[in-house]
């Protein structure tokens, strides 16, 4: 048998404008010829089934083998083979005619995403990096004669006789000289390793089968223990700390979606932890890159997400528009949030002990997605200076006696580092007031989120205020000091001070709190805050000089002293007392802290 034909298409050189097009994914190739042996093999596993094969299935596998003398690389199955006849119906006609279709959609386009796998692409892409390519194969068909199919690259190709024993095919690759790197045993290794690696055939390479044909994915949560899913999870992040916990994708309506995705303790690293998400297409990997698949806070997860759905090559555009990939966004959102809820409310403690994990995407996904919000409400937490977690429904009846102004609002009181703020946190903690933690790198945002969603709330950083006006009362501190008095003392503490951006002003407060206190409003202290942690529009926050409040406490006995003192030491003992106030802040250093640490020593030695 020898047949010699032209392969009828109408556009020249077709195969160095595929190379040209596909090189940038040129290592592609042998996912594609090894995921089309793997077809090849699973039908015959259905013929079988069905009762059209009757005959020895033997030991299923496709083998991949390299010859660096030969230059050659073979991909080998035992699947159904094919006949001449399917030979030229399969790859000169359909997978060809594909190929000119190609051609001539996107030889001017600048988009590679779409092209490998389309149009019947899958099996051309071998020329890639080989300069000639056969199919030597043997159909399952009773009777049937084996084959040879040889093609230079060009339009022109050779069907003969060949001497085959067993079902299969063999497509073996001649290496062209810029596509050496493919003759190296470690190269081949790689990309097996990338995309193959869950392949539901064993794969074999160098004598060894380098896949897991039935990933824990495939199975029903039932026939699974926790140890499975930690194995499952080290082998797919060998140097990562064991996840928090998991969740087993299982839909096959509207679509089809299986995976397993696992919460990792993510701390405050958002940016360390994307591309942690495979997907793949019928167990064939397809990206890590997976940010229209899931949503977006979603992306600090770990794992896999598997969906016969979504085609093995696709373009952003495809992600973007296609309808069943928004369904798949929508449903993944949903389980999530389900997982967490029931969590919450099955083990609240082991849900507590996580949440300085979980708590940061936990927040990002209310900020990104209100369906999300609706669900995440009732089980988000908020935890205050004493370690104490509550929900949002628990934190607003804890303080609603305590901390609603006389607006008939509820003012939250934060701290974004108890340490440095420790100070203001006593003093709001005398007033019996409770104060939150809010210190993570998201904080910032979910502030104005929880302001925007929370009725008739409002919240205020610790150290926004003086502690009698975070939570306005219709309460009013009589002065020992007079109106002439008071404007005195502001006088010497604005000469003491010399600093446009320090607003001074002298208050009656508590004897007992501080003689001096220094504060930053609250919308500059929040502008800042987004400005530093990149929020948008308000990078120029950042370069604005901060202005402060200076708040006298008109009733410390300090300040009756300065009132008193000698004219020549009431400016040094006022900034003196203004300078313990900056310290109290971290506000004071370099040649003010060693002006600070010498008049210590000078007021302590004259005592």
């Amino acid at each position: 048998m020898e047949e010699r034909g032209s392969i009828s298409i109408h556009t020249e050189n077709i195969f160095p404008i595929i190379k040209k097009f596909l090189y940038s994914d040129h290592e592609i190739f042998l996912r594609e010829l090894v995921s089309n042996a793997v077809d090849a093999t699973q039908k015959a596993k259905r013929l079988s089934s069905v009762g059209e094969f009757d005959g020895d299935l033997g030991d299923l596998k496709v083998s991949v083998a390299i010859d660096k003398e030969a230059r050659t690389i073979t991909i080998s199955d035992n699947g159904i083979g094919m006949t001449a006849e399917e030979i030229k119906k399969y790859i000169n006609q359909i997978a060809f005619s594909g190929a000119a279709e190609f051609v001539e959609r996107f030889k001017d386009s600048g988009d590679k995403s779409q092209i490998i796998g389309q149009f019947g692409l899958g099996f051309y892409s071998a020329f890639m990096v080989a300069e000639r390519v056969e199919i030597v194969t043997k159909s399952f068909q009773k009777d049937a004669e084996p084959a040879r199919w040889t093609c230079d690259g060009s339009t022109e190709f050779a069907i003969t006789s060949a001497a085959k024993e067993e079902r299969g095919t063999n497509v073996i690759l001649h290496v062209a000289q810029d596509s050496e790197e493919f003759l190296e045993t470690a190269r081949i290794k790689t990309i097996l390793d990338k995309y193959c690696k869950f392949l539901p055939v064993p794969v074999e390479f160098e004598g060894q089968i380098i896949n897991n044909p039935n990933p824990i994915w495939t199975k029903q949560p039932a026939e699974l223990t926790d140890e499975d899913y930690k194995n499952f999870y080290k082998e797919l992040y060998p140097f990562s700390e064991a996840p928090l916990f998991w969740i087993h994708l299982n839909v096959d309506y509207p679509f089809n979606l299986t995976g397993i995705l696992y919460f990792p303790k993510i701390k405050n690293e958002l940016e360390l932890q994307r591309n942690k998400i495979q997907l793949y297409s019928r167990q064939v990997f397809i990206t890590d890159e997976v940010k229209d698949v899931v949503p977006e806070f979603l992306m600090l997860l770990h794992g896999i997400i598997d969906s016969p759905d979504i085609p093995l090559n696709v373009s952003r555009s495809f992600l973007q528009a296609d309808a069943n990939v928004k369904k798949i966004n929508t449903y993944i959102t949903k389980k999530v949030a389900d997982k967490l809820n029931d969590i919450y409310k099955k083990d609240r403690t082991t849900f507590e002990s996580s949440w300085d994990d979980i708590g940061v995407f936990v927040k990002y996904g209310m900020l990104s997605d209100d369906k999300f919000y609706e669900k995440a409400k009732d089980f988000v937490l908020l935890q205050n200076t004493t370690g104490k977690y509550n929900t949002i429904e628990e934190y607003k009846a804890l303080v609603q006696a305590n901390q609603t102004d006389k607006n008939d609002q509820q003012v939250w009181l934060y701290t974004t580092d108890a340490e440095k703020q420790h100070a203001y946190v006593e003093a709001a903690q005398n007033r019996s007031y409770d104060v939150l933690k809010l210190d993570t790198v998201i904080d910032s945002h979910f502030i104005g989120l929880l302001e925007q969603k929370v009725e008739k709330t409002t919240l205020k950083r610790v150290d926004a205020e003086i502690v009698d006006k975070l939570i306005e009362r219709d309460e009013v501190k009589e002065s020992v000091l007079n109106d002439t008095e008071k404007e005195s003392l502001k006088k010497i503490f604005e000469q003491a001070i010399a600093n446009q951006h320090m607003t001074v002003e002298v208050t009656a407060l508590s004897p007992d709190d501080a003689p001096v206190i220094i504060t930053l409003p609250e919308f500059m202290r929040r502008m800042k805050d987004m400005s530093r942690n990149g929020g948008g529009g308000m990078m120029f926050m950042g370069d604005l000089p901060d202005a402060y409040n200076v708040t006298i406490n008109a009733n410390h006995s300090l300040n009756q002293r300065i009132l008193n003192a000698k004219e020549d030491n009431k400016e040094r003992i006022a900034r003196q007392a203004f300078d313990l106030a900056l310290l109290s802040q971290n506000l004071l250093s370099g040649s003010a802290l060693t002006a600070f640490v010498k008049r210590s020593v000078d007021l302590i030695d004259k005592e």
